[in-house]
């Protein structure tokens, strides 16, 4: 059964176009991407591959038809790149991914909130006794703010709320070059229990397994948003995009992915377990997860489909599509 099953499914995949997807540089994204992958391949017989890059840069792609496929799109960080894209009916969105979240510039480790307790608020970072605790000496005197990687929408964001809150003369921004060096900061200071302020959201990878709290901003408004985003995030809604021409190239995949709900609390399983293992890869991760949450994947696909993907699991096969490493 399961040879009769591999040998279609590998005669399919041969008139089939190839479905590439937006490898967006964070750990999410690249999880839920293999996942994906996996069950496009075993499940539906198409090639898959991807391209890796950063949010803005592969968001063009996905617009150019470079992509076919991005599992995370985040509003509100690429509102008018989105909204522009939409309209020139160059993007479809489908169905959720992480759901909603959210995500903030001002950040702190929940022990530090504990041991000063004042420390409440983004306007607290001008008080001179709280910029003295996140100074390096490389920032000129300013609290050090980790901000989101270079590349990342988060990125211009963050900095325009550093103006907006007249920070400037207060907080000294740095942009990692990868999301794994952001998260290392973070965990090295925690470690220590160092003070610590930065860019994370309710997905980042230290977010499910460290306690975290936000500094205080004012309430999100859409004026405040349009002009200085001297205000707070409003939460995330972080879904899937395709291409228009994937609808009838594969709508069998489209369809998939209009049931797909691999949300906050599911991705923290996976985070968590990646946390454990961390050695890991994000293959190891979406292996894990496929043979740990049948019952979730099983409510995406057909029952042909799932039959086809457990016996790729139970043959330890492997997506040709996946990036080597």
């Amino acid at each position: 059964m399961a040879a009769a099953i591999a040998a279609n499914t590998a005669c399919s995949t041969e008139t089939k176009e190839t479905v590439v997807f937006s490898d967006l540089n964070w750990t999410s994204a690249q999880v839920q991407n293999r996942v994906a992958q996996y069950i496009v391949e075993k499940g539906y017989g198409y090639p898959t591959d991807v391209k890796f890059g950063a949010t803005l840069p592969l968001f063009q792609g996905l617009r150019r038809g470079d992509t076919n496929v991005t599992m995370e799109i985040w509003l509100p960080n690429m509102d008018e790149a989105w909204e522009e894209a939409l309209a020139a009916g160059e993007v479809v969105p489908l169905g959720d991914s992480l759901g909603k979240d959210w995500q903030s510039s001002f950040v702190i480790p929940a022990y530090l909130q504990e041991q000063y307790p004042d420390l409440d608020s983004v306007e607290d970072l001008k008080e001179q006794r709280f910029k003295d605790l996140f100074k390096t000496a490389e920032t000129g005197g300013k609290a050090r703010l980790l901000n989101c990687v270079i590349g990342w929408a988060c990125e211009e964001v963050t900095n325009a709320q550093i103006v907006g809150y007249g920070l400037e003369d207060h907080v000294h921004s740095v942009s990692p070059g990868d999301a794994a060096a952001g998260y290392a900061d973070l965990y090295s200071a925690y470690e220590k229990g160092e003070p610590w302020l930065g860019y994370l959201s309710g997905t980042s990878d230290p977010t499910p397994t460290l306690d975290v709290a936000r500094l205080e901003e004012p309430p999100y408004s859409d004026e405040c948003w349009a002009t200085t985003k001297a205000c707070a995030y409003e939460d995330a809604s972080i879904f899937i995009a395709v291409r228009p021409d994937l609808l009838n190239s594969a709508p069998d995949v489209v369809e998939m992915l209009r049931k797909w709900d691999f949300n906050v609390g599911v991705y923290g399983e996976a985070a968590a377990w990646m946390n454990d293992n961390p050695d890991a890869s994000m293959e190891d991760a979406a292996l894990w997860w496929l043979n740990s949450s049948p019952d979730i994947w099983r409510g995406w696909v057909t029952d042909e489909a799932a039959d086809a993907i457990q016996a790729a699991l139970d043959g330890n096969e492997i997506p040709d599509g996946w990036p080597e490493r």
